[in-house]
């Protein structure tokens, strides 16, 4: 039996993201009809929380729930990850209890550990390295808004070059778009993911450190400056991230039309300012609902439920 995981975005190829998109626009609108739609009846999903998160654990626990299954929330201190028990060992555990696993951790190899040993579904939930759940919803809420125009997109970037932006390099594998990574000196993404994406050639992903690279952007991106386990830098980082912040100057450079993302929480004032991340041209909180619906439609993609 081949079982699928979703570890990275580029697991899937461009036709079945595209799939992915019909069927969470499908499932977005039965979800907001409250119609029923139960494929995990008697199913249950083993939700793994090495590293906190009230959106990730919402968004698949009120999913799954919706969609007929049982979600278990296990937190840091039922888990102990790599203290009292090993990756390795919890996939096999969780695989004979469970039918499909979630699990959100630091270390990017205990998530490589959970693919290999899992006889079920396993959906990386964030990992140090990347977030391929919401980069999916991320693109998907771009879809939505630029269905016209999406294989010609530009996206920036602005900030520290972290698991958002290497989830975004790895989606450029994928489907066809500029990407920029606006960033201070120091503070660039993973190289080597970068020299993957342009050696498979269908997009254009660069590095820059000058604020001119907004110009002309159809989508504004940019994040906290200061990760989780990163906090006791932020007075740093925050001298060091002022020049590249999101505000009603910089993004006047983008185009009219351009949409403002951040997969929030925002800490407002700091990398965006209240007049950008409460326009018009923002959709931060489609952006965040869509996490429930891309779920959905990985779950359901991952378990043969279509």
């Amino acid at each position: 039996m081949n079982i699928r995981h979703c570890i990275k975005v580029d697991d899937f190829s461009k036709e079945e993201i595209l799939n992915l998109f019909n069927l969470a626009s499908d499932l977005k609108s039965k979800y907001r009809n409250k119609e029923e739609f139960k494929p995990f009846n008697n199913h249950s999903l083993a939700m793994i929380f090495a590293k906190p998160s009230a959106r990730t654990r919402v968004s698949f626990e009120t999913g799954f729930s919706w969609m007929g299954g049982h979600a278990i929330y296990l937190a840091p201190q039922d888990i102990g990850l790599g203290k009292r028990e090993s990756a390795a060992d919890l996939a096999q555990l969780f695989s004979r209890y469970n039918d499909m696993i979630m699990a959100r951790v630091f270390n990017h190899q205990d998530m490589l550990d959970f693919e290999k040993h899992a006889t079920v579904p396993v959906i990386n939930g964030l990992t140090d390295y990347n977030h391929p759940c919401q980069i999916l919803a991320d693109i998907f809420t771009v879809w939505e808004q630029k269905k016209e125009s999406f294989d010609n997109l530009k996206i920036v970037y602005l900030g520290d070059g972290n698991n958002i932006v290497n989830s975004w390099i790895r989606l450029a594998i994928v489907l066809p778009f500029e990407f920029v990574c606006v960033c201070p000196e120091g503070y660039s993404p993973d190289a080597d993911t970068i020299t993957l994406a342009n050696d498979v050639g269908i997009s254009n992903v660069s590095v820059s450190h000058s604020l001119d690279s907004v110009h002309n952007a159809d989508v504004i991106y940019t994040d906290v400056w200061a990760s989780m386990g990163q906090k006791e830098e932020i007075d740093e980082r925050i001298k060091i991230f002022s020049p590249f912040q999101v505000n009603s100057e910089l993004v006047k450079n983008a185009k009219n039309d351009y949409l403002f993302m951040h997969c929030l929480p925002a800490e407002r004032g700091r990398e965006v300012t209240d007049n950008v991340i409460d326009s018009d041209n923002s959709i931060v909180f489609e952006q965040a609902e869509n996490r429930l619906h891309i779920q959905n439609a990985i779950m359901v993609t991952l378990c043969n439920k279509v």
